[in-house]
Order: C-alpha cells, then structure tokens, then sequence
C-alpha cells in the first residue's frame, strides 16, 4: 500500500482513496462512486489501483497541459488519475530498473480500451526525444487503429467494443526510450464473422472498406458498396452514431503504412476481406447422388468464380472443397458428399478461419515491424486489455475461458499484493499477521487441473473413440465433481434433494469469485475441436495468392500431418500460463473500469449495475486485503512535515530526528498505542478514523495559524505603508519649502528690479525737468485721454443692445485701457436690465422662476430629461385636484396648499412590479393615495426624508430614502416613477429647505441602494437599446437582493 497525501482530502469530492472509506462495506463503496461520478470525478484510487467510471463523454482532464502536470508530481500529489498510474509505473521502470504490468479489465463497454490508449500516449509523451524514438512512438501508436478496425465490433452495450485479448510489452532501453514491443492477441470472437446478435454489427474493417473505398478499389475486389448485398454483414445497424466509417478506413490506410506495410500487403489484406464478403454470399443447394444420398451443390457458381478471380483459385476446387470431404487414413483415402447443413457449416468455418488466421498475421506482421532487432538488456512494460468477468443469460465456452482468464487475473492480484504487503511489514520490522481472505485457487484448480480439470475432461471427451456430444461431456464432470463445493448441476442438486428451477439440464454452475455462473455445455464440443476440414485448407493452400496461402501453410501436401490440432481450450489454457508468467515476473498496476449504465449516456449512474461490477471485479475484496493490518503507512519525514504544527515542540522549528519528530507529536496527541507502530523508516496507523482525527487536527490549527498570519502580516503591511507615507511626506515637504524659497527669491528680485527702474526713470525726469517743460506732456496727456474717454462713452451710448434680458451682446472697447471699464459697464447694463426685468413680474411668475433656478442647480448637466423641462412651465397640479374633495381633505388644514399632485407608479419591492398612486406633495408631507378610493396609503413627513436618488436617463425613476420608518403601511425607502421627475423633485428640494431648513439630498446616479423591511435591494438601471419616444421603464426581479431597471 502506498503512502496517502491527506491534502487530497481537502477539499474533495468524497473519498479519493476507498482504502480510507468508512464504514467499508457495499453501500458506502456505491455511494462514493456515484458521488464522484455526479461531480466527474471518474477516477478513484484503492492505493495504487485506479478505478475508472467511464463517463460517455470527453472531460477536459486529459492532453498536453494534464501530461505535463501529473508527470511533475508523485502518485498522491494530485486528483485520482490513470495519468498518475502511467506515470508511477514508468519512473519506477526507468528509474528503478523494475519490468511493469499495467492490468485493465471491466465489462465491454467500461472504457478498457480508451483507458489502453491514455496509458499508451502518456508513455509516449514523457519519454524520450529523437527521430528514431519518435518513429518507434509512432509506430506502437498507430498499431491501435489497426487491431481496432480488424478486431473491435459494435455490440449492444458498446459501439466500439474490443472482441479480442491484447497484451503488449513495450520495450526500453536503458534511457526509459522506447525501442519496440510484442503484442500477443487472446481468443478472437471469430464467431462474430458469421453471425452477429440483433443490434450489433460484424468488425468494423468489413463495413470500412465498403463505405471508404473508392470505386477503382471496390472493382477490383469484386465488391459493391451497398451493404444490403453481403449475408454476413446486417443492414438495419450498417451505420453507428459517431463512427465514421470512411474517413476510419483512411486512419486505417495510413497507420498500417506508418507501421511499415507495403502497398502489395495492404492490398493483399483487403482481397482476403473481400473473400470473406464473398464465402457469405455463396448459397447451398441439394444435390442427391445416384445412390440417393443426400448431397450439396453451390447454387450460383458466379461468386465463387469472382472468389477464384480475387485469389487466383479455381472455382472447381473450391466447390469441390465446400460440399465433400477427404477422410485420410495411414492406409486408405475415403470421399464423402455434404449435405447442404453440413456445407453450410464447412463454408461459414471456413471464413471464421480466414478472419482468425488473417488477424493473428496482422499481428505478427506488427510485431515484425515493432520488435526490437538490438540484442543490448531491456526493460518491459505490458499493457494487458482483456475481457472481464461475464455473466450472461446464455453462457457458453465463450464465457468460460474468459472466466477462467479472470479468475487466474484474480489470483495474481491477491498474491502479489498480499505479498507486497508482507515484503513491506518484514522491511519496517512490523509483525506480520495472516489475512483472511477469499483463495480462489480451488476454483483455478477446477478448470486447469491437467488431469481432473473441466479443461482435461474436456479435451479428453473431444479426442476419445465413439459417441461423442455434449451430454456425454457433461455426465463426465457430474460424475468427476459430484461432491466439489464450487460445482453443481442438475444431477448433483437431485443428489443431494434440492430443487432450483434456474438450473437446466444441460447446464452446469461453478461458483466464481465474483459470483455463481451458469453455463449451457450446448456447443462446448464443437467450440473446443475447432475443426477445418482438410479439404478447405488444401484448397486455400492452392490459390496463387501469397498471403491467403502463408495462412494455410498445413495444406501443403509436403507438410501434411495426420496428427490432430491442439483444442481451443489447451490453446488458451496455454495462453494464459504464458501470461501468468509474465505478471509474476513484473510489477503489476492495476485499471479497473466500470460502466455506469446499459445505454451509454452521460451523467445516468444505475447503482444495481455498478453494484454487479463491483462484486465481479472484486473491488470490496482489494480493499480489505490491502487495509489489512495497517490502512495507513507514511514516511518519518514526509508525516512530520505535514503533522508538525500539531506540537508546540516541533513547530515551528524542530533540529531532531524525524523518527523522534513524529513520536513527539503522536505522543502529545494522546493516541491509542494499538492504532500505532513505527517502522525503520515509516509510521503505520491502523484505523483510517485516525486519520480523519489528525487531519481535523490539522484543519483546526491551520486556521489558528492562518489567522496569526493574517494578523502579522496586516501589521507589518500598516507600519509599511506609514513608513512610506512619512518618507513621501518628507519628501513632498522638502520639495514644496525650495519650490516656495525660489518663488519668493524671484518676486524679490523682480521687486528690485522694479524697484530700480522707477528709481532710474524718477531720476531721468528730475534731470529731464530742469532743462525743458515738464509740466506740458502730462496736460497733453490727460486731455488726450479724457477725448478718447468721452469718445468711447458717446459712442457706447449710441450702440446699446436692446433692454432683453437675453441679449447678451455688448460693443467691443476701442482700447486696451478701456477693457476693465467696458466689463464694468456690461455688468451694471444687464443688471439694470434684471431688475427693470423683475420690476415687470408678478410674484408668482417671481416663485416661478426661482424653481427653475433650483432646478438648474439641481439637474443641469446631470439628467438627460432637464433640458426637455427648461421650457415648460411646472404646474403642480397634473390630476385636477380642485374638482376632487376627496383629495384635498387629505393634505389637512394646517399644510396649507399642494404643491404638485400627480399621478405616480409605484415599484412593487417583491416581483419589480408597478401600481398606479397618486402622489400629493405639501409643505410638511408626501402622501400616496389608491387611484379608486383616494385613501392615504402611505404618509410621510418631510423630516424623515433622507434623500433621493435618481438617474441621469430620461426616464421618471426616482427612490425616496427614508431616515426611519413613518406612518402608513411603509416598510422602507419608495422607488417611484414620475412623468414630471425635474418639477416634483425641485419642489421637494425647496419644501424640505423651508420646513426642516436643511438641504435635501439629490443623488445622480444609475447604481444605488433602496432599503425594504430590514433589508437592502441594489437598483442597477441600464439603458436599453429603444430610442426616441417617451421612454419605458422595465424592471426585473434579480434574486432576493437585486433589481434591474432597464430604459427603454
């Protein structure tokens, strides 16, 4: 188990590591998924074991920026991640010199083979550099298209679902580069060529090459694009959401050149495929014989000439191949003829094998170009992508040996862990004690026992003399395993007197790890031999076609054996130990994919599916075997860095040992001794509730800390900022005192000047007077200057403007010196002008006037609207209130006259809605009145009004602010809107001066803040795209706190 960074935990979504889950049982395991799932987070960790949800979409959690951040970063540092996994098994390859295995099993469907592919391109992202580097990467890159255009099928629960087995080994070099790998294919659905279920399609290089071949291509390999044509292929699924088939078989085109396939080899693969369409095609007749024997004819012998032409076959041995069969013996050569069943078969067995043996090729011929031709020391990464545990209704041979692979998988898993587990205890002096768990091994032995095993029986039963079917194979393991605890059947339920209705009578049932399987032994015997008549493989041997013929190598006459092929199941039995060797001799990591839902959408989590995946894959099971003891280990250091604020004696400073460090701060925590023990180099913690302590420890003192902090770091930032202010205020000072000394040393020094110059002069004159008439030059002076005077006054005179108060033009001075006069003289003009003006007006034009002062003041160059007004004298009253009683009883005897009364709407504070109100403004008070009955809704004296607040549109919108609640039913500020806002808030400006001689407030402005009940709304008014007209108000409700006005 690998060490857990808590700070994963802090802020997020569930558990992140299930070995800290609590409590551990079923349920809480669902719930955790799920919850991780809803927020997508499709990644959680079982310590170094990834599980993968697979979400049916793209997450942004993947690419360049992801590569480069996880391989910065150590397994735990970062969010669960199969980046993390990649990048743990490569550094401990290249660093470490430890061969890895990378296991990535689920259902079809759970993103196996993508999770293969992100594996795939963050190896190849993080090693090494270099042009022939870059063509290896290239090349294992690219062999995925290809196995998936040959070997993937849309199936019912999977659009793209892998139909094989695939294990490669990635090779190194010393570096961590890479130089090549093998990939080895397991068990081939070569089933699916023939017949596919309702809903699925048959391999994808079949539908490819019909809808991206182009018509030159398509001729010469005897094909038609329309799909309906080929019996082997179904027409209702020909076409699959989000794959196109064209530009796919392009990708497929280009990755087996990038591999190194010539153009005569991909042209050789696509005339096998197209012989495969065309076996399909080739329909059976009967044919009875002179002796009345039942026998079988081609019907159509079109298809197998155009067969014959593709491959260079004569199309007499291929139907002689189809319909009879050679039985050989040492001594004696026997022909007989095949009824039209048993040419049916021979003819479908016969393409399954073309598509077998032409898949297995493709992949020798992959690892021909990836292998590595250096014979220098190498390091390995596997990447296993197999099928995990099956239970269908129907189960057969299939589900069998996939089983079997994954009971084997199984076994590997909890052996390698439970003795990483043991290695690592013995290595920190930690006593070892036995964990319980569930040892499949009985039901390994069960299959693969060599001579009591179903596998052994199996074979047995296919190669024995005589009658040989099903039944007997099964009365054989009814017999063998009558009394084994993992087997049962119908007659071993009947032994021992129990009923179940489930179990058919050509069935039998082995309690796997993962559950109890039921298999149906119908075809067992046929599935096992495999067979292929000879006769079809000499046939295929004679065709001058080079590769169809390197595929049936045993129907060279020369190399003919009588001895029989090994059975599919010791083939895979085989398989598998091979594999079994490979993962115990490397390091192995492990992907567990999960699917979600049947129908492959995004964001459906069905917790009954999930649950029958998490029992398959065993994932309850990893998590007690690797709580085992101890849920939690952590190096000294690494654990005292992170826990050392715990303890007054290790925080800040601590000069000791880690070891030391870490005892100090468990010690004053007062924790149980049985939750502890300290290894040479670790401590272990047992119950993942201690955990959950120490990190709500460390949660509490972090804000402690944290506020300290903040504490020390407001004061310093205070006494720096002073600090700054005083140097810049000294700085400041000195400028501004030399500024000001060298002002008053220049006007010194002009005044001396000065000073100097009227001395000189007062000195020139007095020597000028003694010689010459002084006196003459000023009595020309002054009467010069009195003639002009009198000119300019005479001619000002003569050149008044008009009494109009609003002419404001004025005659120019004809001198400099005449400047300051002339503005004098303007001045007293328009003033006399203003007060003949005046003089002329009544008192109440007077009070007119003087409101639309007020109002200048007020608005002029702030509302939009105040230009508009200028013109227009205020009325006050806009609703007739000298018809109607009602209203005027109202405002009292004592407010004396209204001073506006029109009619308003009001902004309703909840929806943002209006009414319709009347507004009455007097002397001391603001009064709202209904529009029906005239009753006073809302009272208010002038004294309790605060301010006002409108905009700077041309709209009426205005809000009055209310310094405490008054009378009425007035629960906070008003927000009104007024068709004459300008007139209605000048008055209101001039009522509050005279009654509460104070000035009231008038803000200008688009944001501001109203206040209902005992809460505040913010007013945001914005400009809407309408022009011209009388504008509209349109308010929305945003949120509790929140109200938008919008001018239309």
């Amino acid at each position: 188990m690998q060490p857990l960074n808590m700070s994963l935990m802090e802020g997020s979504v569930g558990v992140q590591d299930l070995i800290l889950l609590e409590p551990l049982e079923e349920a809480s395991l669902l719930k955790n998924l799920q919850l991780r799932f809803e927020n997508k987070e499709v990644y959680t960790y079982i310590g170094n074991v990834v599980i993968s949800v697979n979400p049916y979409q793209q997450l942004p959690i993947y690419g360049p920026e992801f590569i480069a951040k996880y391989r910065d970063y150590t397994f735990y540092e970062l969010k669960p991640h199969i980046y993390a996994l990649a990048n743990v098994a490569y550094q401990s390859l290249r660093d470490r010199d430890r061969d890895q295995c990378i296991l990535i099993t689920g259902e079809s469907g759970a993103g196996k083979t993508e999770a293969s592919k992100l594996v795939m391109s963050y190896v190849a992202a993080v090693c090494g550099k270099g042009e022939q580097v870059n063509s290896v990467k290239e090349q294992l890159l690219q062999s995925n298209p290809v196995l998936e255009a040959f070997g993937n099928a849309k199936t019912i629960r999977n659009n793209n679902s892998s139909r094989f087995g695939k294990y490669m080994d990635i090779e190194f070099d010393f570096k961590g580069s890479p130089l090549g790998g093998v990939i080895t294919n397991y068990l081939l659905e070569k089933s699916r060529v023939v017949k596919q279920l309702k809903g699925e399609r048959n391999f994808h290089i079949f539908y490819q090459l019909l809808a991206g071949a182009d018509a030159e291509l398509l001729k010469a390999l005897k094909l038609e694009r329309d799909i309906s044509g080929y019996s082997y292929l179904k027409q209702k699924v020909s076409r699959v959401d989000g794959i196109d088939d064209a530009s796919n078989f392009k990708a497929v085109q280009n990755a087996m050149t990038v591999i190194g396939f010539s153009k005569e080899e991909i042209q050789q693969v696509l005339e096998v495929i197209a012989l495969v369409l065309k076996l399909g095609n080739v329909e059976m007749t009967d044919e009875f014989q002179a002796d009345g024997i039942p026998g079988s004819a081609i019907r159509d012998g079109r298809g197998v000439q155009e067969i014959g032409k593709i491959v260079g076959l004569k199309s007499e041995d291929l139907e002689r191949a189809l319909c009879s069969r050679t039985m050989e013996t040492a001594k004696e050569k026997v022909v007989t003829v095949l009824n039209v069943i048993q040419a049916q078969y021979a003819r479908d067995a016969l393409a399954k094998n073309i598509y077998s043996r032409l898949f297995d090729w493709l992949i020798h011929r992959i690892n021909e170009s990836i292998k590595v031709s250096t014979g220098e020391r190498k390091k390995v990464m596997g990447v296993l992508d197999i099928y995990g545990f099956e239970i269908l209704e129907n189960n057969s041979f299939e589900q069998f040996v996939i089983n079997y692979c994954n009971e084997k998988l199984q076994q590997v898993f909890i052996e390698l862990t439970l003795k990483e587990e043991q290695e690592e205890y013995k290595r920190e002096g930690i006593p070892w004690t036995n964990v319980d768990y569930f040892d499949n091994g009985i039901i390994c032995n069960l299959i693969e026992h060599n001579q009591r095993g179903i596998l052994a029986m199996l074979d047995e039963e296919c190669l024995r003399p005589g009658v040989v079917s099903d039944s007997t194979f099964l009365a054989k393991l009814n017999q063998l395993f009558s009394k084994h605890s993992h087997y049962e059947s119908k007659v071993t339920q009947n032994a021992q007197r129990q009923y179940d209705h489930s179990m058919g009578l050509n069935c039998f049932r082995i309690y796997h790890y993962a559950g109890k399987v039921m298999y149906n032994v119908t075809g067992f015997i046929d599935k096992n031999n495999d067979l292929l008549f000879r006769d079809l493989s000499r046939a295929m041997w004679k065709a001058r076609h080079p590769l169809l013929r390197s595929l049936f190598s045993e129907g060279d006459p020369k190399q003919a054996s009588l001895k029989r092929p090994p059975t599919a199941g010791s083939q895979f039995k085989s398989s598998v130990a091979i594999l079994m060797k490979s993962l115990y001799s490397k390091n192995p990591n492990y992907i567990r994919c999960i699917k979600p839902n049947e129908y492959q959408q995004r964001g459906q989590f069905s917790s009954e599916l999930v649950a029958v995946q998490v029992r398959y894959l065993g994932l309850l099971e990893n998590v007690r075997v690797r709580r085992a003891g101890y849920a939690y280990r952590q190096g000294y250091k690494s654990f005292l860095e992170r826990y050392r604020l715990l303890s007054q004696s290790t925080w800040p400073h601590w000069n000791k040992g880690d070891r030391e460090g870490v005892e100090k701060v468990l010690g004053e925590l007062s924790l149980s001794s049985e939750e502890l023990a300290f290894g040479k180099t670790k401590v272990f913690i047992r119950s993942p509730k201690t955990l959950f302590y120490l990190e709500e420890q460390r949660r509490l003192r972090l804000q402690q800390l944290a506020t300290l902090i903040q504490k020390i770091y407001r004061g310093w930032r205070c006494r720096t900022h002073y600090q700054q202010m005083r140097k810049s205020q000294i700085l400041i000072s000195a400028w501004f005192r030399g500024n000001r000394q060298k002002k008053h040393y220049g006007k010194m020094k002009a005044s001396a000047v000065l000073i100097q110059a009227f001395v000189r002069g007062w000195k020139a004159r007095k020597n000028y007077r003694k010689y010459f008439r002084s006196g003459a030059a000023l009595t020309l002076a002054d009467f010069i200057y009195k003639s002009i005077a009198q000119k300019f006054l005479l001619g000002l005179k003569n050149n008044l403007p008009s009494a109009n108060v609003l002419d404001r033009r004025w005659p120019a001075a004809p001198y400099k010196c005449f400047d300051r006069a002339n503005q004098d003289l303007r001045q007293l003009y328009h003033q006399w002008k203003c007060k003949k003006f005046l003089d002329q007006l009544s008192p109440k034009q007077v009070q007119m006037l003087k409101e639309k002062l007020c109002a200048s003041e007020l608005f002029k160059g702030k509302k939009a609207s105040y230009p508009q007004s200028v013109p227009i004298p205020f009325r006050g009253d806009y609703i007739g209130l000298q018809g109607n009683p009602k209203l005027q009883k109202l405002k009292g005897r004592e407010e004396g006259p209204v001073l506006v009364a029109e009619t308003v709407k009001k902004v309703n504070r909840g929806n943002g809605k209006t009414s319709t109100r009347i507004l009455l403004l007097t002397k001391r008070h603001v009064i709202l009145t209904d529009t029906k009955k005239y009753q006073a809704k809302i009272v208010i004296g002038l004294n309790s009004v605060a301010g006002v607040s409108v905009t700077s549109f041309q709209d009426g919108l205005f809000s009055l602010h209310l310094s405490e609640p008054s009378s009425g039913d007035s629960k906070g500020d008003i927000l009104l809107v007024s068709d004459h806002v300008v007139e209605l808030l000048t008055k209101m400006y001039q009522a509050v001066l005279d009654a509460t001689q104070r000035q009231l407030s008038v803000t200008v402005t688009e944001k501001f803040s109203v206040r209902f009940k005992e809460s505040n709304v913010a007013v945001k008014v914005v400009q809407g795209s309408g022009s011209g007209g009388k504008s509209k108000l349109i308010c929305k409700k945003k949120g509790n706190h929140c109200l938008e006005v919008t001018v239309q």
